[in-house]
């Protein structure tokens, strides 16, 4: 080769090579110091999360400085640059979970300077707080209440806190820290201590599933431990409901409610360890449980009127004010007991939302298996919808259920019934189905017999298939309505079939299947919230109500088929 062909050789040799070593550096060099960040933050007595963009301006608590990365704690909003990190938790305390009060027994503010939120007002001069370009302002970390620096010394009251707007659902420091301190653990003295707290003090626990639905449960824990006490927000996906309900034994028995923030399989987990919390005898502190949607069918969320799925559209702070608004419900919850053929001991499954055999388990099904081997796909509503809809675009042309009539016997209180040529049976023990349809009362074109969430009544349709599924949902169809009954008992005789409870699926080989009553679980019903379409409102009163009332048994089937 002549020199110059050399010298072009390596040349583009270097212009190929440097790069990707810098790129190899650089990512070692990152997944080090993240590394080593992470052991850090496990340490501190902070929430720290680091972001390499803040999202509105914000300045070190530290050195005064702008910074676009850093850290931030979700607890006590304190924000540094990596630089400054370890010094800010050295010297800036975090909310401390359990303190004593002060002497003459009132809770001094704890004070955060910098980085207010937006559009918050001084609460003196009643002017807008944070408009200026640097660290000013300050704002108490449990009232949320935010002051100009120049209006600090005319601030009535001075360093004494009332927990803000909230503090009814608050768990103070010094509440915990006298529990701590008690020689005689008694439901008698949570009492007497709680009644320090206020009269209409109901603290609630936030118990949040990180992996439901659109992903947003690592935004909201933050969100919420910024407004409660940390201790008082659970990560699912690092503690079990077991372990989270275990702080109810330390408040006031009746007083606790419970947000659960995930979908209808996360509310089935937290309600199964409220049932666990009666076996251990501890009925008196069993808490009232409400819902903040995060999952992709959310039909529980939707009869108790929290809406069909949260996607931010509202501030955490209208989530617990509707969560004081909200009046006690009692919904009844069932159990499943299915045996197989094949001489495998019986199993007993909790159902508080609705079982199937048919087209909609065998979508559920295939949707399962495609999430458990690529779950990063299935991170939005949206897309879990669209598969859904694929996945009964499928079984349209294939009919895999068809002839369920011939190889299931229904019994509803004893009673066989007769069965039309059908693709699938669901069992429905709240009003809604299938992401947000009333399935009972399908177009409500016809009278049927209402229904309640605590009449102990199942409801029994029967579908055509995922076309006469599809139909339903957009009302254009009815069901096949069966009957309600307080126990149902299916005999699947022969092949396997698609079932699901909840929302989750499995194939089934011959079996019996009996559906009875259970308990009864207390929920928190929001009736301001729109649920459905505006023209749906006086029908869905007349449906689905959670006054409980006799309701009649109806067990002459009724279909009809658009």
């Amino acid at each position: 080769l002549e020199p110059p062909e050399w010298t072009l050789l390596f040349w583009t040799s270097v212009a190929v090579v440097v790069p990707v070593i810098i790129t190899l550096w650089c990512s070692a060099q990152r997944s080090k110091r993240k590394s080593h960040m992470k052991d850090f933050f496990r340490k501190s007595k902070h929430g720290w999360h680091y972001t390499d963009l803040f999202n509105k301006p914000t300045y070190c608590c530290v050195c005064s400085q702008h910074i676009l990365q850093g850290a931030f704690c979700d607890c006590c909003g304190v924000c540094a640059d990596e630089q400054c990190l370890r010094r800010a938790d050295r010297s800036l305390s975090c909310k401390e979970i359990m303190a004593p009060s002060s002497p003459e027994g009132a809770m001094e503010h704890r004070w955060v300077r910098g980085n207010v939120p937006l559009a918050s007002y001084c609460a003196v001069c009643k002017q807008q707080c944070g408009t200026q370009p640097k660290l000013c302002d300050i704002r108490c970390v449990w009232c949320q209440t935010t002051v100009h620096d120049d209006c600090m010394e005319s601030l009535t009251d001075g360093d004494v806190c009332d927990l803000g707007e909230f503090h009814n659902l608050i768990i103070p420091p010094h509440y915990l820290y006298r529990v701590n301190k008690l020689r005689r653990r008694h439901p008698d003295e949570y009492s007497k201590l709680g009644s320090s707290c206020g009269s209409g003090w109901t603290p609630v626990l936030v118990l949040a599933n990180t992996r439901s639905g659109n992903n947003m449960g690592e935004v909201l824990l933050g969100e919420f431990r910024t407004l409660l006490n940390p201790v008082q927000v659970f990560d699912l996906s690092q503690l079990t409901p077991s372990k989270a309900l275990q702080l109810c034994t330390l408040l006031p028995p009746g007083s606790v409610q419970v947000l659960v923030c995930g979908g209808d399989g996360t509310v089935g987990w937290v309600l199964d360890a409220i049932d666990a919390m009666k076996l251990k005898g501890q009925d008196q502190f069993i808490p009232r449980v409400t819902i903040l949607p995060l999952g992709t069918g959310n039909d529980l969320s939707n009869t108790l009127g929290w809406g069909a799925g949260y996607a931010g559209e509202i501030p955490v702070e209208q989530v617990l004010r509707n969560i004081l608004d909200a009046e006690v419900v009692k919904m009844d919850s069932t159990q499943l007991y299915y045996k197989a053929d094949a001489g495998f001991p019986p199993q007993v499954l909790s159902m508080n939302n609705y079982f199937s055999v048919g087209p909609d388990a065998l979508m559920a099904l295939s949707f399962h298996a495609h999430r458990e081997k690529t779950p990063s796909f299935f991170s939005s509503r949206i897309i879990n919808k669209a598969v859904y809809f694929l996945y009964g675009t499928r079984d349209c042309l294939v009919q895999e259920c068809k002839d369920l009539d011939k190889r299931i016997e229904l019994e509803l209180d004893g009673e066989r019934v007769k069965l039309p040529s059908l693709e699938g049976i669901i069992v429905c023990n709240i009003g809604y189905w299938g992401g947000g349809c009333r399935l009972w009362e399908g177009m409500g074109d016809e009278p049927c017999p209402p229904t309640r969430l605590d009449d102990g009544l199942l409801e029994v349709v029967g579908v055509f298939g995922s076309f006469h599924c599809a139909q339903i949902q957009v009302k254009l169809a009815n069901p096949v309505r069966l009957g309600q009954a307080h126990t149902v008992r299916l005999v699947l005789k022969s092949s396997t079939m698609p079932m699901q409870v909840d929302g989750e699926p499995w194939a089934q080989g011959p079996c019996t299947i009996t559906i009875t009553h259970k308990t009864q679980a207390f929920m928190l019903y929001h009736s301001a919230e729109q649920t459905d379409d505006d023209d749906d409102e006086t029908s869905a009163s007349e449906t689905e109500s959670p006054t409980p009332h006799d309701s009649p048994r109806a067990a002459g089937p009724a279909s009809a088929q658009a």
